[in-house]
């Protein structure tokens, strides 16, 4: 058995994404296409991804595989239509770590404000803490367009 003394420190420990994004469409159109997006429209630059949200208190939000399969993404910390969608749990990272997601929406200029934060601790990889900024910056503006395009 081998031990280090390696310890890392509590800022390698933590991960702190934050964005707004502004959406030129109502508040409830805004909200309907978020859940979209992290659920059954979900799609990456990659590809799209066979991902489930059970939008209510305690629903699960996770990879769905097929045949009992898939990948355990988090829980609804908190839902409260059309304003605040708040999931808790180790999102796409398989290992030793905490996240909170949060979307707060609201009405701005005709449209919708959503303040967006993705908050995580534990032992991160660095190809995580890397990717996570352009990964959340995807499939927010995903989100946006659909929003945006179903309200014209």
């Amino acid at each position: 058995m081998t031990v280090t003394d390696n310890v890392p420190g509590i800022e390698s420990l933590s991960l702190l994404v934050t964005q707004e994004i502004h959406v030129k469409a109502p508040l409830e159109t805004t909200f309907e296409c978020l859940l979209e997006q992290l659920g059954p429209e979900n799609e990456t630059p990659e590809n799209k991804m066979p991902m489930k949200l059970e939008a209510w208190p305690g629903g699960r939000w996770f990879r769905d595989l097929g045949d009992g399969n898939g990948h355990f993404w988090g829980h609804v910390q908190a839902i409260k239509r059309p304003t605040l969608l708040e999931i808790s749990g180790p999102l796409f990272m398989s290992y030793g770590v905490i996240s909170n997601l949060q979307y707060r929406l609201s009405e701005a200029n005709g449209g919708t404000l959503i303040k967006f934060h993705h908050k995580a601790f534990g032992l991160i990889q660095d190809e995580h803490r890397k990717g996570v900024s352009l990964g959340w910056s995807h499939m927010n503006a995903r989100m946006k367009e659909r929003a945006e395009a179903r309200a014209m």
